[in-house]
């Protein structure tokens, strides 16, 4: 049978081709294909052929990182590039509590690595156990109390599995049998035998830079079930294990994301004196440090296929922005989105420096501590003289206010449009087209997500402005100075463009705002404090207290004593807003962009022209695309 060129697999082109190629042979000139039994036949080469087809064209996309969909297939690729998926990760509290152990001769109380605290809340009718990796060992005080503070305790089953090195099995693996195992958690000793008492503890590594033939490390791959195998050195790289090691592999499996949260624990842990003895009362309660967070389910394939390559062409180094926002997100597993810049992007200049924001999955703000580590192992990767500063998140929020019209005659109730329409908008909100450095709200989009919310929905006015939130610092003269990353649009050439909640500062009575007054040349301004007589009535109390640039939406403000603020979530913040010069609003470089929905505004009208109540439009109710409302927030 000659080879043709098949285009596809469909079942029926190629039993077309196997009667072409049957009619060709005189031996078959007569039969009647459709009918005799050799259709039969050919029903059954066409099936065989196509089944074959199938199978060749599914191996085939596995081959390639791109078109690969089973999650072992997509690992095993990314191995051979280099990359380690990011494992599930254990949701982590921190807790506070005591041992009271007067009236004996007690000096030190150690908490063993293994189950701490059992949580009093259940999700799902599920209790979920909270861990110590090691060993907690604490003086007892003066008064017989041993205190036990901000110890961090991570959620899951603290599980044991022990290998010996066996020399007859050339092809031994150490596989750890569990699934849902943070690798963050895994713990690994090597004895010289099971009887021996000498440990010796071995460290993770994922190069070979500084190993030689001592070095006590081992490396990890995950393989089939989400399981991992711990690989050890061969004597050239790494120390090399010999019979009759014994490995000790200590880890936790745990419930990745569905412990976050979590508040209220109770004790369940091993607790014993300097002489070992076990101690099981004068158990203080659980005092809540922060609650659980930082849970998170084992890297999607979706992203593994989006890292790898970005690692890879990285080469262990971090020289491009691009090469740092690559490289974070592998060391830190819980940083949602990175931004990365170099000094010499800002103005003044700032040479030899790259700027870090990451936006991590729960909370706002890294930690210190945090930061510190970043820092220290950014370092291994980065050209020498570079300094890495991670600095602290900037939200740039988005606040909608939006007239929805609608035909009253399509609406089953005003209430039910109003609610598809607020549904619609938060889930554009929570989306991946917001929340992340580098995004744009896109205005006409949203428009048509508003539209498209309900049948009975004839168009909307939306207008939306943008807001920074100023972090004052009370009772000190500080300069600040804060960016919006996009042009700001002045409706007005008197002023007050630029909104602000009240605010307290010394020397002056009562509650102040801020805003601005443009300049000749409409591109810059300056800034001034006010108060208010009425909602329209403004007192313009200090003039020149800092200057904003219009064009790159840059307010600097003069030293100024900020002593108390309306608004305190948290800390104290001034909220300044802006309208927009674009509806399209970027989250450039540092900023993340995000929509605040506790200040959205849904306004139902109902559309007279639509409804046919009044068909000439006369009383129609119009809404202004650029009132500019009132002077404050």
């Amino acid at each position: 049978m000659p080879l043709v060129n098949f285009s596809s697999v469909d079942f029926d082109e190629i039993k077309q081709s196997i009667k072409d190629y049957l009619k060709s042979n005189s031996n078959f000139t007569d039969y009647d294909f459709e009918g005799s039994n050799l259709s039969t036949i050919i029903d059954t080469l066409a099936y065989n052929t196509y089944i074959s087809s199938y199978n060749a064209n599914m191996v085939s996309n596995e081959v390639f990182l791109d078109s690969a969909t089973l999650r072992e297939n997509v690992v095993s690729i990314a191995r051979n590039i280099g990359y380690l998926p990011r494992s599930r990760k254990s949701a982590r509290a921190r807790v506070t509590f005591s041992i009271n152990v007067s009236g004996s001769t007690v000096v030190a109380v150690t908490l063993k690595a293994g189950p701490c605290c059992l949580s009093s809340q259940t999700f799902s009718n599920t209790s979920f156990s909270f861990c110590v990796l090691d060993d907690i060992t604490v003086p007892v005080d003066s008064t017989g109390v041993a205190r036990f503070e901000n110890i961090d305790i991570y959620e899951g089953s603290f599980l044991t599995q022990t290998f010996t090195v066996n020399s007859r099995l050339p092809n031994q693996k150490y596989i750890l049998p569990n699934s849902g195992i943070d690798t963050d958690t895994i713990r690994v000793s090597v004895k010289d035998s099971a009887s021996s008492s000498v440990t010796r503890k071995y460290q993770q590594h994922s190069s070979l830079i500084d190993a030689d033939k001592d070095t006590p490390l081992y490396f990890l791959r995950e393989t089939e079930g989400e399981r991992y195998e711990l690989l050890f050195g061969d004597g050239i790289f790494g120390a090399e294990l010999e019979e009759p090691n014994e490995i000790v592999a200590n880890y936790l499996s745990c419930s990745g994301s569905a412990p976050n949260g979590l508040s209220s624990f109770s004790f369940a842990g091993r607790v014993e004196d300097n002489n070992g003895n076990p101690l099981t009362n004068g158990f203080s309660s659980i005092t809540l440090i922060e609650p659980a967070i930082g849970g998170d389910d084992i890297e999607s394939v979706e992203s593994i296929k989006k890292l790898a390559p970005n690692i890879y062409a990285s080469q262990d180094r971090a020289v491009t922005a691009t090469d740092y926002e690559t490289l974070v997100p592998r060391l830190y597993g819980e940083a949602e989105s990175v931004a990365a810049y170099g000094g010499e992007d800002l103005n003044p200049p700032q040479y030899g420096k790259v700027f870090v924001s990451i936006k991590p999955y729960n909370g706002v703000f890294l930690s210190e501590e945090i930061k510190r580590n970043l820092q220290l192992q950014l370092r291994k990767y980065s050209v020498a003289g570079i300094i890495t500063e991670i600095i602290d998140l900037k939200y740039l929020y988005i606040e909608v206010d939006t007239n929805v019209y609608y035909n009253q005659n399509s609406a089953g109730s005003v209430d039910q449009v109003k609610t598809a329409v607020t549904n619609n908008i938060l889930k554009y909100s929570n989306s991946t087209q917001l929340n992340k450095f580098g995004a744009r709200f896109k205005y006409s989009k949203f428009g048509k997500i508003i539209d498209d919310s309900h049948d009975s929905i004839t168009s909307n006015i939306t207008t939306i402005n943008m807001r920074r939130d100023l972090q004052a610092l009370l009772n000190q003269f500080i300069e600040y100075s804060l960016g919006f990353g996009n042009q700001i649009h002045i409706k007005s050439e008197i002023g007050f463009n630029i909104k602000s909640s009240g605010f307290s500062v010394s020397g002056i009575s009562g509650t102040v705002y801020m805003s601005d007054a443009p300049n000749v040349d409409l591109k810059t301004g300056t800034m001034f404090l006010f108060k208010l007589n009425s909602p329209t009535e403004p007192v313009i109390l200090k003039r020149n207290i800092g200057t904003i640039d219009y064009t790159t939406g840059l307010i600097k403000l003069n030293p100024l004593n900020i002593i108390s603020t309306e608004v305190t979530r948290g800390t104290s913040l001034v909220e300044i807003s802006a309208c927009p010069h674009s509806n399209d609003v970027l989250g450039p470089r540092d900023l993340y962009l995000q929509m605040d929905n506790v200040y959205l505004n849904v306004n139902m009208i109902p559309d007279q022209v639509s409804s046919g109540s009044d068909v000439s439009g006369g009383t129609y109710t119009v809404s202004s695309s650029y009132s500019n409302g009132s002077l404050t927030r």
